[in-house]
């Protein structure tokens, strides 16, 4: 915490070193985690339908969603996903803080989930990681920074392919790997940028996508409120803190928080949560479950930190699913719904007939009239379609 304040005295980034304890959260964030890249990086490969599960082609201006393709003319539907994605983020934001950020966001889960492990792996704990940064370049930290930049620049590339499979699709992926380079140049300049990209994200910029780049932080300051759940410190219990000493202190003189400083140990941005919400909190959880640690070993009951409103801790409010939670749940889940209906009522093929402009009926012998028509036929999947013009004599 001291390097952090002098850090912001001096104006110049200190590194952080976050401690890894693997509580229950830690342990749900890592399956869920482990489920979430099984799917990112499978996705690309998943068909449905003959088409792939998820794909953003901005190239071509086509787009698919699980199975469903969608062209330029689907416009209005993209208008309809956006304003619902921005309600649901207020929504869900206003009733459930930033637990987004903490269990789904890609930064988060590449962060903490992958890249952090494979650093802990290869240089050690947080302690240990500092000790190296700090001291001279022996044989022993060239070998473990080469290796641990090797390894990021793998999975860095890893990334990048999946990424763009997300763009062009993963056929085209497959010819730029298998085939020429000088067949797909762009492509293999695109792959190699994007692995650029994510090495720095991951290796050098980090939580500052978090804290300084990522406007949702800065979003929350306005969307919660006093009911809103997020991971909060509980001063009321909590306070004052200070170390056990069982031969001075009296009962009830001091609060349950020892002030140890683990939770600032284990915060991947550096906070300490104990000051309040702050924009810099990803909801990540691991304070809560080095906490409850310290409480174990003291004899305390847990949740000293914990997913609290401020009416929870000041108010006694019970944790309980309430009546505004649930007529927000009820709002997304409506929302979502209708998006939902529009697209899988979602016609393939767009018939419009209309009357040329400027041209009068015809008299044509036998008694007849006619008219002259245009018809714009639009194909919105990727398979061939047959059909027939039939006129009626009536």
């Amino acid at each position: 915490m001291d390097g952090l304040l002098e850090g912001a005295k001096s104006g110049k980034r200190q590194w952080i070193y976050p401690l890894i304890r693997k509580g229950p959260f830690y342990k749900w964030r890592s399956w869920i985690s482990y489920i979430y890249l099984v799917f990112l990086f499978s996705g690309p490969f998943i068909r449905i339908n003959g088409q792939p599960l998820l794909l953003l082609n901005f190239i071509d201006r086509q787009f698919v969603l699980l199975g469903q393709v969608f062209w330029p003319q689907d416009i209005f539907l993209f208008v309809i996903a956006t304003l619902i994605f921005i309600v649901c983020i207020v929504l869900f934001t206003i009733a459930f803080g930033r637990v987004f950020c903490g269990w789904i966001c890609p930064q988060t889960i590449f962060m903490e989930m992958v890249f952090r492990k494979v650093e802990e792996w290869i240089e050690g704990d947080a302690r240990k990681r500092k000790k190296l940064d700090a001291g001279p370049w022996t044989s022993d930290k060239i070998i473990r920074k080469t290796s641990k930049a090797a390894a990021f620049i793998i999975i860095s590339f890893l990334i990048a392919n999946t990424f763009l499979a997300y763009i062009i699709g993963s056929e085209s992926l497959i010819k730029i790997i298998t085939e020429p380079i000088a067949a797909h140049v762009v492509g293999f300049i695109s792959i190699w940028v994007f692995t650029i990209v994510f090495y720095t994200v991951y290796s050098r910029i980090r939580e500052q996508v978090c804290t300084l780049f990522c406007p949702y932080g800065r979003l929350q300051g306005v969307m919660i409120d006093e009911h809103t759940l997020v991971v909060a410190y509980d001063d009321v219990r909590g306070e004052p803190r200070g170390k056990i000493d069982k031969k001075h202190d009296m009962p009830g003189q001091k609060g349950d928080c020892i002030d140890c400083g683990l939770c600032i140990d284990v915060c991947p941005t550096g906070i300490d949560i104990r000051k309040g919400t702050q924009l810099e909190c990803i909801n990540c959880t691991a304070c809560i479950d080095v906490c409850d640690e310290v409480m174990d070993k003291i004899h305390k009951p847990q949740k000293l930190i914990g997913y609290f409103s401020e009416n929870m801790i000041h108010m006694k409010e019970k944790p309980s699913f309430t009546i505004r939670m649930k007529a927000y749940t009820g709002v997304i889940v409506v929302l979502l719904s209708v998006l939902s209906y529009f697209i899988f009522t979602r016609s393939d093929l767009d018939v419009t007939v209309m009357r040329s402009a400027g041209m009068l009926y015809q008299e044509q012998p036998g008694g007849y009239i006619s008219n002259i028509y245009n018809a714009e036929f639009i194909n919105k999947t990727n398979q061939q379609k047959k059909f027939t013009l039939q006129a009626d004599d009536q």
